[in-house]
């Protein structure tokens, strides 16, 4: 499927929020131009081990699809390339800092200049505006002072960062949502816009429901492990073989899930009955709950559990998970040649369209793979101008 193949992406991005979104893009057709420094490209090129034929398995998790220009960007012929893919490029998209691409020459004021259909996309720590736009804002910082890091982890012990970037991913996935609406939005007036984008913003957008009890009552959540703060029992609980969850979501669920038990009491309960009496004698029911879970076989559980539909799963680790049946029936590891790694294996696009995942043109590229091929196609460079080029230092690859 190539919805987006009528779209180029000039892409500045680096790490992981901003070639998140381009990566999506790219799955989806659109032509993806990388620009990256001669000699050292993207940050994540080093993030490493693992590394697979000389790429780092982090570099190569959210870069397939793309084609990589190494370009030196504080040049004036690197600066004359970036003007000139700029006015035939349909999106802009970078992050770094707030007021690096003013410096360089390329902040949206100048590529509307250039381009007024152009779509500018900036992605931050903290955004464009406010007293700590200057601050570096990395996904782990963020997860601290976003709120995340208070809601997770033991009732009892630390906070605790989750257990991957999800605040890059959640604001790549913001920035993709925006790029795509502002899209549509061109086609009915003609002219592109500016999209303004924060790790933070991402952040406290996705606190969701714990935001909202806040805010509509002052109580300050807290940390509850792996408990629910408004549904009982909606956890975690550890078995004599394994850690399964229960997500009991309403009262026919917990009827159901006490009965698989052989414990009907427990739903008859009058302190057990409904959700709102559970939540508030949760310390007397999780503890009686947790003593007869740890009786069972974890995953005779889960399925007695399923066979009473009640959601249940066994807490299972990243092998356990690729070898799940339901995963590789869903398609959801992607393999690709690549030139120096052999085969690779990552994550799939999630989801199908029309019973079709995303297209694989391209492993993530070899750093300035493309410029070359990029300079001739895009701008009808000759041989002899990129050899100049090269020789001044302008472009890598």
């Amino acid at each position: 499927m190539d919805f987006l193949s009528n779209i180029t992406v000039l892409d500045f991005t680096h790490v992981l929020a901003g070639p998140y979104c381009t990566m999506m893009l790219a799955d989806y057709g659109a032509d993806v131009i990388k620009i990256e420094r001669p000699g050292v490209g993207d940050d994540t090129r080093a993030w490493g081990p693992p590394f697979a034929g000389g790429e780092s398995c982090y570099f190569i998790s959210v870069n397939r699809n793309k084609r990589s220009l190494a370009l030196d960007l504080k040049s004036a012929e690197g600066k004359k390339i970036v003007r000139e893919l700029a006015q035939q490029s349909d999106v802009v998209i970078e992050n770094f800092s707030p007021g690096t691409m003013q410096r360089l020459g390329f902040a949206y004021e100048d590529i509307k200049t250039l381009n007024p259909r152009a779509i500018y996309a900036s992605l931050s720590g903290y955004g464009q505006t406010g007293p700590d736009r200057d601050l570096p804002g990395f996904d782990v910082v963020i997860q601290a002072r976003g709120g995340m890091m208070s809601l997770t982890g033991p009732a009892q012990g630390e906070p605790s960062i989750v257990g991957i970037s999800i605040v890059d991913i959640f604001a790549g996935l913001h920035a993709l949502t925006g790029i795509l609406a502002a899209l549509q939005g061109r086609a009915k007036s003609g002219h592109g816009c500016y999209l303004d984008i924060s790790l933070l913003d991402s952040q406290v957008n996705i606190l969701t429901h714990q935001a909202t009890s806040y805010l509509m009552t002052g109580r300050v959540p807290s940390r509850r492990g792996n408990s629910h703060n408004n549904i009982v029992p909606y956890q975690t609980f550890k078995t004599k073989t394994c850690h399964i969850n229960v997500a009991a979501g309403n009262d026919k669920l917990y009827r159901n899930f006490c009965a698989a038990l052989g414990r009907a009491d427990l739903a008859d309960d009058p302190r057990f009955a409904s959700n709102g009496k559970r939540v508030e004698n949760r310390t007397i029911l999780c503890p009686i709950l947790e003593g007869i879970l740890a009786e069972f076989d974890g995953r005779e559980l889960v399925a007695r559990l399923s066979a009473a539909h009640v959601p249940a799963a066994v807490v299972q680790d990243m092998k356990a998970v690729f070898d799940d049946p339901q995963v590789q029936a869903r398609q959801a590891v992607a393999e690709m040649a690549h030139p120096t790694a052999g085969t690779l294996r990552v994550p799939h696009a999630a989801g199908f369209v029309d019973g079709e995942k995303p297209k694989l043109r391209r492993p993530p590229p070899l750093l300035g793979e493309h410029t070359a091929e990029l300079l001739k196609e895009k701008l009808g460079y000759d041989d002899a101008k990129i050899a100049a080029l090269r020789e001044a230092k302008a472009i890598g690859g």
